[in-house]
């Protein structure tokens, strides 16, 4: 129980103490003019003045609060290093029984784990969280049992009380890391892309000046480097293919360091063109002349090389060509010399007639046999004697003219096959498409034909040849899409994907499997012009090999959701087809540094005059320290009680009632009124 004076003045502070000043006042004046009554006087004036103010004596009745002690035990992944968990967890419990012991004191002890994804320990975090649910006046320590490696340092709390770091890891320990220090997102195919890394060896390393490096793209078998250690290596790269490269660099694990997780990580680069080269060959003059031309410059990605016949076949003037031409085409140089340099090469409408020699469209065929794509837009030469099919390219087209010419109104459909295709696949609904007027009579050869025109017949076809890709469009009337007839269509989507797909773009392969990454979570893709895929075998980082069922998403499109257990490079696997990806960051926080270490943390204890212990040289013990004093010496670290209180009861008891300060006054100035006239 305890007891104080408090006041409930009745009226303002400030009246109370203008009052006061009249009273003294008038004392002032009564001594003044000698008056011999002015000492009862002033006792009667302040009297009267303390009544005012309403003092009591305020009684309560106090229940001690216990002081508590926050303990934050670090579980993250780092923690599990060695033998710091079984360090950890043994001084958290000598700590806990040393704490509970003492009289008064109450302890939380609060676990904190590996944070979402790839943010790291979250000690502050956990802190903050655990002293919102406390009364941080009755806070009396904060104990840290960690590393010192924590990632949210900017969400460290005002302190109340010393806090303190037990931190693990031995002063012997050494770890070797492999840092990438830039990794761009995308590199242009065919050319060097330059990556900075660096291996490093922190703590009590033991000097090693080389060390291996092991560079795989795709999970092929690594190739071997020697780079030193402790300095930055540029390492120029040229990616193999288009779409994403899977690139791990790893170095062997070296005897006694503390892990071998951060000795490898995983870039994944985007492989694109620079620039696609497209030569358009247009032959006879027609309304849609300009379709591919427009299609090709609203590209900015591709270099487009147009030769275009403008002198129509029925005029026979006898001029020479050569003399026809405003600018003389180099058509040797193309066909001949150049022609592997193109990605594409189109035929719209292009008839034989001398200009461009069998042998140069026998190089054609060869091209396309070592990997190049010709696409043929057809009109009725196609269906002439002198059709581009009389010609060495005949070996490699999917489909055979049978001279018939087919004028009327249809509306091109997607077929079932081309249903699942990705040139086809999702144009839109058919039903809104506009009509074509024109279709040229095919018989397929080989292929897929993935449109179809008037009863079915072939309308687009598309076929591999040797290395390289072919493409038949029956018809010289996509140009009605792009001027809106009758609703027109997808001209645009159409054409551009059947160029991407003949150029080799990987987004647009029609058997095809990849996967998408979101954290540890992979979508795995499956596209395939089959209706049924199988399991996809997926191997993980350690080895060991799971089946994963595909469902059917859209035609064509096998999807499933694989959570992978671990960080590092997964294979993917169905039939031919084959993938990587790497799962998680390219190098996980928890893993960037492992050296225990209290510099980061060392600010905020300071901050409370906290110290920082290593539990290599033993547990410290407690004491009890004032606030404002040093929280920690040699071999020991401090609480600050803090004496909290809860209050049961109040009493007050009025130190001048009514009826009292009534009797006082009157006395006082009946006394000094009779002094005053005896006089």
């Amino acid at each position: 129980m305890t007891g104080q004076i408090v006041f409930d003045p009745l009226l303002p502070w400030v009246a109370i103490y203008a009052l006061g000043a009249v009273a003294l006042a008038g004392v002032i004046l009564a001594l003044w003019r000698g008056l011999n009554g002015w000492p009862l006087r002033f006792v009667a004036g302040l009297i009267l003045v303390a009544a005012l103010t309403q003092p009591s004596f305020q009684e309560e009745d106090r229940a001690p609060l216990s002081d508590i002690v926050l303990m934050v035990v670090d579980q993250s992944a780092s923690q599990r290093l060695a033998d710091r968990l079984s360090v950890t967890e043994d001084a958290a419990d000598t700590l806990q029984a040393r704490i509970e012991a003492r009289p008064n004191t109450e302890i939380r002890r609060i676990e904190v784990g590996d944070g979402e994804g790839d943010s790291g320990t979250q000690l502050m975090t956990a802190l903050s969280t655990a002293m919102a649910e406390e009364p941080r006046g009755r806070i009396a320590g904060i104990f840290l049992l960690s590393d010192g490696r924590l990632h949210d340092l900017e969400r460290a709390p005002n302190l109340p009380a010393p806090m303190h770091l037990l931190m693990t890891g031995r002063e012997s320990d050494w770890d070797r890391r492999l840092v990438v220090k830039n990794a761009p997102a995308f590199a242009i195919l065919g050319e060097p892309v330059t990556l900075t890394l660096r291996v490093q060896d922190d703590g009590a390393a033991p000097g090693a000046l080389q060390t291996r490096l092991d560079i795989s793209v795709d999970g092929a078998e690594p190739q071997e480097f020697t780079v030193p250690i402790g300095e930055d290596v540029e390492l120029p790269i040229e990616l193999p293919h288009g779409g994403l490269n899977v690139i791990r660099f790893s170095t062997p694990e070296a005897e006694g360091e503390l892990t071998d997780r951060n000795n490898a990580a995983l870039v994944q680069i985007n492989g694109v063109r620079d620039r696609l080269r497209v030569l358009l060959v247009s032959g006879e003059p027609h309304a849609g002349g300009r379709t591919w031309r427009n299609l090709l410059k609203s590209d900015s990605s591709v270099d487009l090389v147009h030769f275009t016949i403008l002198r129509p076949p029925e005029k026979q003037d006898g001029v020479p060509v050569t003399e026809l031409s405003l600018i003389a085409f180099p058509t040797r140089e193309l066909f001949l010399e150049k022609i592997d340099d193109f990605d594409l090469i189109i035929f719209d409408r292009y008839k034989r007639r001398g200009i461009l020699p069998a042998i140069y469209l026998e190089n054609v065929r060869n091209y396309v046999e070592k990997g190049g794509a010709v696409l043929v837009a057809a009109g009725p030469d196609f269906a002439s004697a002198d059709s581009i099919y009389r010609s060495p390219l005949a070996e490699v087209l999917p489909a055979e003219p049978t001279a018939r010419v087919i004028d009327e109104s249809y509306s091109p459909r997607v077929t079932e096959l081309g249903e699942r295709h990705p040139v086809t696949a999702g144009l839109g609904d058919p039903e809104s498409w506009g009509p074509w007027l024109r279709q040229i009579e095919l018989e397929p050869i080989s292929g897929d034909v993935v449109m179809s025109g008037v009863d079915d017949r072939p309308l687009l076809v598309l076929d591999r040849v040797g290395e390289g890709r072919v493409a038949l469009l029956g018809s010289d009337q996509a140009w009605l899409w792009s001027r809106g007839y009758k609703g027109g269509g997808p001209q645009l989507d159409l054409l551009r994907r059947l160029a991407h797909w003949m150029m080799k773009e990987p987004e647009l392969e029609e058997e095809a499997l990849w996967a998408e990454a979101t954290g540890q979570t992979m979508r795995i893709i499956r596209r395939s012009l089959n209706e049924d895929v199988g399991a996809v075998t997926v191997t993980r980082p350690d080895g060991e090999t799971e089946e994963v069922t595909l469902s059917e998403v859209s035609p064509g499109r096998f999807e499933a959701l694989y959570e992978g257990p671990e960080i590092g490079l997964y294979r993917l696997s169905e039939g031919e087809e084959e993938a990587v990806i790497g799962l998680g960051p390219a190098a996980p926080r928890e893993f960037e540094q492992t050296i225990a270490s209290g510099e980061a943390l060392e600010p905020v204890i300071d901050t409370m005059r906290g110290g920082v212990m290593s539990l290599e040289d033993g547990l410290p013990s407690i004491r009890a320290v004032s606030a404002g004093r040093p929280a920690a010496g040699r071999g020991w670290i401090g609480l600050t009680p803090r004496e909290a209180y809860e209050t049961m009861d109040v009493r007050q008891i009025p130190l001048l009632p009514a009826w009292l300060t009534l009797l006082l006054a009157s006395g006082f100035i009946i006394g000094a009124w009779l002094r005053e006239g005896r006089r």
